[in-house]
């Protein structure tokens, strides 16, 4: 038993916590449904005195005051490693700038720029051996919680107890604030036709036994759903979502052929329903480890038969793969595409797709009605960044089939990806691939 006295002295109040940040200070805050709310929803209660205060975040959930009222942009500078939707629209103020990586390197790569002065995170409540648990994510919240000048968590009982890197002794924590709050949930979304279509390419060439890695979204579901046939499926993923647990649940997933992590199921962090929360609380079979081994690519390529399934935006007749950008507007973030894609390349018998629909829409700037746009283009969007560059592409699928570009030259890649772009575009790719020598 530990001495609970010294947790009881660790115990402050929110704005006893924002009274620690001092100007000039680089916060790091948890990922997703790890971040600190209370002390998020209060922060700007302090803008009239801090001045140049870097919050460094992943996919931040809420809408907090500190960065969506511009009255406190001289205070708060927000640093995201994986746009939101709200940081996407906010961008435009100024107070919101984006840090290039691939996730495998995002805590370590930013220690090299900037030790942070204070981690922010939340985590469950202490046990009686006096460990807390960091919940649902360790990207990079327990190399935080080991290197930053003074660690606040938010303790919460509704905060799943997971194992892995997620547990922290509380000699490691300066000071616990105590709160009580619903964890933020993210919708799975349900599937179209088209996302049936395409998961069914995809399963078609997963096999029994294989690792996989899925995101979230309407194409990641689908290929889920197909999946509940397959035998001895294993998990190696950075994001844990309620597609796996209902696959893990249909008997599809066992985890019982991997060759790394044998017998557990392996994420860098979850997010999504409550049921996905319960799913991870107090399991022994899910492993919640750090970032820079889940996504490692030389970690990924030891699970034998993995396959990376990501989308992406657009991708042009060569195979470059733009999945974070329109243009040069940032929408999201690398992430761990790269991660990922190249992992399952580097493993035996290891496959990685990038799956898309063959069109999108967009308002017309002069007319403001909408039209149909190839996803599949001659070149990419001028200013897009190139998330998965044409040396790590593998098979690409839309809802008109796959393609298989792994070893292919580039004339044989033009042929094969307009054989998949929809068919009201293909003469126009034809033609631009040759005006622009594509062969």
């Amino acid at each position: 038993m530990f001495d609970k006295t010294i947790y009881q002295k660790k115990r402050i109040r929110v704005e006893d916590a924002i009274a620690l940040i001092k100007s000039g200070d680089h916060i790091v805050v948890g990922l997703g449904a790890s971040e600190p709310r209370s002390i998020l929803e209060n922060i700007h209660h302090d803008s009239h005195r801090l001045d140049d205060i870097h919050v460094i975040n992943c996919l931040p959930m809420g809408e907090y005051e500190f960065f969506t009222n511009p009255a406190h942009m001289g205070s708060f500078l927000m640093e995201g490693w994986f746009y939101s939707g709200m940081m996407r629209k906010l961008h435009v103020n100024k107070n919101i700038t984006f840090i290039p990586n691939h996730l495998h390197f995002a805590s370590t790569k930013r220690v090299s720029y900037k030790k942070p002065n204070i981690y922010f995170g939340n985590c469950s409540p202490v046990d009686h051996h006096g460990y807390v648990s960091l919940g649902t994510s360790a990207v990079y919240e327990k190399d935080m919680v080991e290197i930053a000048d003074l660690v606040v968590l938010e303790v919460n009982p509704n905060v799943p107890r997971s194992f892995g890197d997620t547990l922290v002794h509380i000699s490691q924590v300066d000071y616990f604030v105590e709160t009580d709050y619903e964890l933020p949930e993210l919708s799975n979304g349900t599937p179209n036709e088209k996302d049936k279509v395409i998961g069914a390419y995809i399963a078609d060439l997963i096999e029994d036994g294989a690792t996989i890695q899925l995101g979230i979204g309407g194409i990641p579901n689908a290929v889920a759903m197909a999946l509940t046939t397959k035998k001895h499926l294993g998990i190696h993923t950075e994001m844990l979502t309620d597609g796996m647990v209902d696959l893990y649940e249909s008997g599809a997933i066992d985890n019982s052929r991997k060759t790394l992590h044998k017998g557990k199921l392996i994420a860098a962090f979850a997010l999504g329903s409550k049921k996905l929360y319960d799913f991870i609380d107090d399991n022994p079979g899910v492993n919640i480890l750090r970032g820079t081994h889940v996504n490692d690519p030389y970690v990924i390529g030891q699970n034998d038969n993995m396959v990376s399934i990501n989308t992406s935006i657009e991708i042009d007749l060569t195979g470059q793969c733009c999945s974070e950008s329109v243009g040069v507007r940032q929408i999201s973030g690398t992430g761990g595409q790269a991660d990922t894609a190249i992992g399952a390349q580097n493993a035996k018998n290891g496959k990685s797709f990038i799956a898309l629909y063959s069109t999108t829409q967009i308002k017309n700037k002069f007319t403001g009605e909408l039209e149909e746009k190839s996803k599949i283009v001659p070149m990419l969007t001028p200013g897009a960044i190139v998330t998965l560059s044409r040396n790590d592409v593998d098979f690409v699928v839309t809802e008109y089939g796959v393609a298989a570009l792994r070893g292919t030259p580039v004339r044989e890649r033009v042929k094969r990806l307009i054989a998949i772009a929809h068919p009201n575009f293909r003469s126009m790719l034809e033609s631009e691939a040759e005006k622009m020598m594509i062969w």
